[in-house]
């Protein structure tokens, strides 16, 4: 499989991810914030991260959606980059979680939430790592794109 296909791939799972989770979070916006507002590490800045989480979160899906529909590699480079960063944000946040606080409120929403706070660390940590890895290969890629126009 080529390395385009591999990042084409992890890059529509974070589409999917993010405009799905991002839009459920405004759609549900009540639950969202009285979640957040009940997070022993979020409760100061309910308010901050409420409103600009899921619009960032939108924003990245769009960032790598762009790239399918149009030649905009710095979108793609850039949403993979987000991603990561939102991913490790949100591993460390659950670990966190899991290490020091029993009082575990739930801001996820739709399918995600219905999974216990182990599972959502290890699949946060596997998009973390396909974030990560999405980002290796898109690089390779590029070095490979750029490398043959500049021999044609």
């Amino acid at each position: 499989m080529s390395r385009r296909i591999i990042v084409d791939i992890i890059s529509c799972l974070f589409i999917i991810l993010f405009l799905y989770t991002g839009i459920y979070k405004i759609l549900d916006y009540v639950h969202f914030f009285w979640a957040l507002s009940k997070s022993p590490l979020l409760a100061h800045t309910y308010l901050l991260v409420g409103y600009t989480l899921p619009p960032i979160e939108v924003a990245v899906g769009l960032a790598l959606l762009i790239p399918f529909f149009k030649e905009k590699p710095t979108f793609r480079k850039y949403g993979l980059y987000a991603s990561a960063v939102l991913m490790t944000i949100f591993t460390v946040y659950i670990g966190y979680m899991l290490a020091f606080r029993e009082d575990r409120p739930c801001t996820c929403g739709g399918i995600i939430s219905q999974m216990n706070w182990h599972q959502h660390f290890y699949f946060n940590s596997l998009f973390t790592g396909l974030a990560i890895l999405a980002i290796i290969l898109n690089k390779k890629e590029t070095r490979l794109q750029n490398n043959n126009m500049s021999m044609a």
